[in-house]
């Protein structure tokens, strides 16, 4: 009688796994901003290991470029989620009437920086002031340079553009540049043969967030439990990507984007831990991909202050905090 109960279990569980490994993965789209680097790892280590699988997903990630503008792909519903720089856009939408919103923010650390020489007395973000040119891009100028302007003294006058090309700024001690914690002060060792000052803003009152997932309003109304299983499983995969091995991953990044060095990677990825990029402040207890009411007004408050955001945009309606902050994950970190 037990053997054929048991046998009997046996069938149940195998007819069980059987029908979950025949029923159809959800199609899933992710476009990010930018060609495939490692700030993008965790979201390809989930590709690569199986997680977004097992959450029931089969998702396309989407590369960016310097040709492309994924975000219309979202608002056109073209693809299905979209990662935002930071929360400059996710407020501009409010202000145009875009229904998208951000549903949780990878990074908890924006990673840009301004950089400067050593040794040349601007060794500390309060020195940066002194600089005789700012080499900073549009986007950088009418955002993060606003900012620095309002809270650092940043001089609008004497910054030229930054064509993504560090010589001017190596040729020039007095200079400040614009840059990406995970990329500039590599080429500038790489070329200059020195390491320069780096000043990681999110370090010095810029709180937004980064590496946001951004929906639609009607996914997030008419589906919500395929973006909560989205959302989770992104998480997760940067918890393997930052913590595990990665290498599978490495390897979809270098697929999408061949020109990318194994060398640059290893410097981003360990970037991203020194700095916390990922996994500080309140992902410790709430998860990657945390995100408050508190720090979202104290990023708008700023914003208004420096003039990059109209004061009458209801930031509340640039994002949601439905499906973070519920430790999804925690247990992945290495314990100390």
């Amino acid at each position: 009688m037990r053997f054929r109960l048991f046998v009997a279990a046996l069938a149940i569980l195998a007819s069980g796994a059987a029908h979950a490994l025949d029923q159809k993965l959800d199609k899933v789209s992710f476009a990010t901003n930018w060609l495939a680097e490692a700030e993008h790892g965790g979201f390809y280590q989930a590709v690569a290991d199986g997680t977004y699988a097992k959450y029931g997903l089969d998702v396309k990630i989407v590369p960016g470029g310097p040709q492309a503008n994924n975000r219309l792909l979202l608002i056109s519903g073209k693809v299905d989620f979209f990662m935002g720089a930071n929360m400059i856009q996710a407020l501009d939408a409010v202000k145009e009437g875009v229904p998208t919103l951000a549903v949780a923010s990878m990074f908890q650390k924006d990673p840009i920086i301004y950089m400067s020489h050593p040794g040349v007395g601007m060794d500390k973000m309060e020195d940066l002031s002194k600089a005789n040119a700012y080499f900073v891009a549009k986007d950088n100028l009418v955002t993060a340079f606003q900012w620095a302007k309002q809270a650092y003294g940043f001089k609008e006058e004497k910054v030229k553009p930054y064509a993504f090309n560090p010589a001017p700024f190596i040729a020039d001690k007095m200079a400040v540049q614009q840059g990406y914690l995970t990329s500039e002060p590599f080429e500038v060792e790489r070329q200059g043969g020195f390491k320069p000052n780096v000043f990681l803003i999110a370090d010095y009152g810029w709180d937004s967030y980064s590496t946001t997932i951004e929906t639609r309003a009607d996914t997030v109304a008419k589906r919500p439990d395929l973006v909560q299983r989205f959302v989770d499983a992104s998480a997760i995969g940067w918890y393997h990507y930052i913590y595990g091995d990665n290498a599978a991953a490495n390897a979809l990044i270098k697929k999408d984007n061949p020109d990318i060095t194994d060398a640059q990677i290893a410097y981003s990825i360990a970037k991203m831990k020194e700095y916390g990029i990922v996994d500080s402040g309140d992902s410790l207890a709430r998860g990657i991909g945390a995100m408050t009411d508190e720090r979202m007004k104290s990023f708008f408050d700023k914003m208004t202050k420096a003039g990059v955001i109209d004061a009458g945009v209801d930031y509340r309606k640039a994002y949601t905090l439905q499906f973070v902050n519920k430790s999804v994950g925690v247990d992945l970190r290495p314990k100390p």
